[in-house]
């Protein structure tokens, strides 16, 4: 028998897939095994308790024994036997596969005593779990435990988000291997590493992508309309409800202030991310607070959707300002208006910085400026941003006129800004009163 070699050690993360090496050289086996490849049996045994118990055993014959707990998760390839390849195969990898394995190879079945064991294999994993189990809620505690089956002490637990440190602060609180989350927010979604060090020197790591159930846009959005107009009050999930395995949501919309909503606003879909609320018409007793609660098995999140009901006119021959406000401006932003319902010939302002006009203080963010309004004006603005990339987002502001115009007509007598949120970093356009 050759002598014992060194143990080997193959580490896996919990959930993917392992393979312990055997192998055996043809050359070194003599001519026998080359003619008879097909009179050669595999035993893998795992080490532990009193006596090491079979994992799984391919005969001469071909017929296999796999132990009942790891059945459909072990493997060995029939192609692979036949080339001195004996590697047992893991998918997926649980945390009590760890420990010591052994692979016993016999061939030829004339030669019993030419029996040959293979390197005893020690097997590890390392994990990283989260707690409670996914989907993690946005708003919520959460806890990702890094587990180990390294023998040593451990040292020291690091750990990065999305490739930077995390230090411990009032939100994140590292302790022996575990990282506490108070209130998760979307912007903890992404990817979470966890490094341990050992007392042997020994550096490990596992990474988690973590992604968090809660809601698309701004924390707080604002919608702005006209009275006598529609709004649409927006509520949309950061992950489709059936990709993460959610099988049964429930949304309902309700007034915080006790304002009756009919049944328009309940609803079931796992198949939307989307749970948007359309009053048809509002008014001004429509205005105020909105809560969209989305139930996703036994965890409510909400958000609140403020709307804005305007009914002042803006008068024809007025001074009027149009405000863009951008959150998290990086400095480089470009800002444009373009007045959509005109022609393309005089459609767009270019507004990259705040006007100081008729020696006002500067108003702050990008500043549109309609020194006499008048019918032309009447209609959608929109206000784009676009940065070195392109084109990074763009919300819409209605405008009414109210005033008599050479004819005799009048217009609309309603100002309508209004809005359509569908940039997150970019608030809605407001019009202070006009000058």
């Amino acid at each position: 028998l050759p002598g014992v070699a060194e143990e080997k050690k193959v580490w896996a993360r919990e959930g993917s897939s392992a393979v312990l090496p055997c192998h055996l050289n043809p050359r070194k086996m003599g001519k026998s095994w080359k003619q008879q490849p097909d009179k050669t049996s595999v035993l893998w045994k795992r080490h532990g308790g009193r006596y090491p118990h079979m994992v799984l055993e391919v005969g001469y014959s071909g017929l296999r024994k796999t132990a009942l707990p790891m059945r459909a998760r072990v493997s060995v390839q029939d192609s692979a036997l036949r080339h001195g390849n004996f590697s047992l195969r893991i998918d997926p990898v649980r945390s009590e596969d760890a420990g010591l394995y052994e692979a016993q190879v016999t061939y030829n079945m004339e030669s019993p005593c030419d029996l040959r064991f293979h390197p005893p294999c020690h097997f590890l994993f390392l994990a990283v779990t989260l707690s409670p189990p996914s989907p993690a809620v946005e708003n919520e505690p959460l806890l990702l435990s890094c587990n180990s089956s390294h023998r040593a002490s451990l040292v020291e637990t690091r750990w990065f988000h999305n490739g930077r440190p995390v230090p411990t602060s009032r939100t994140f609180c590292s302790s022996h291997g575990a990282l506490s989350i108070f209130h998760t927010a979307m912007s903890d979604s992404g990817s979470w590493r966890c490094q341990l060090r050992y007392s042997d020197n020994k550096v490990i790591s596992a990474t988690y992508n973590l992604q968090i159930l809660g809601f698309d846009g701004p924390t707080n959005p604002v919608v702005y309309a006209a009275a006598g107009s529609a709004a649409d009050l927006p509520c949309t999930l950061s992950y489709l409800p059936s990709a993460l395995g959610i099988n049964v949501v429930t949304a309902h919309w309700s007034r915080p202030s006790g304002g009756h909503l009919q049944d328009r606003g309940i609803s079931q879909n796992s198949t939307s991310r989307s749970f948007h609320l359309r009053l048809p018409v509002v008014g001004p007793d429509d205005a105020g607070q909105y809560r969209c609660a989305v139930s996703v098995g036994s965890k409510t999140i909400s958000r609140d959707v403020t709307l804005v009901v305007v009914t002042g006119p803006v008068s024809e021959g007025s001074r009027l300002l149009l405000i863009c406000s951008l959150t998290h401006r990086r400095g480089h932003e470009r800002f444009q208006w373009e007045h959509l319902d005109s022609a393309p010939t005089n459609s767009k302002l270019a507004v990259a910085t705040s006007h100081n006009l008729e020696g006002q203080r500067p108003q702050m963010g990008p500043t549109l400026e309609i020194p006499h309004v008048s019918q032309k004006d009447t209609g959608t603005w929109e206000c784009s941003v676009h940065g070195p990339e392109g084109r990074l987002g763009a919300v819409e502001y209605g405008l009414q006129i109210t005033g008599t115009v050479s004819h005799g007509s009048v217009t609309d007598p309603f100002f309508s800004p209004y809005s359509i949120p569908w940039c997150p970093f970019l608030s809605q356009p407001h019009c202070p009163s006009p000058l």
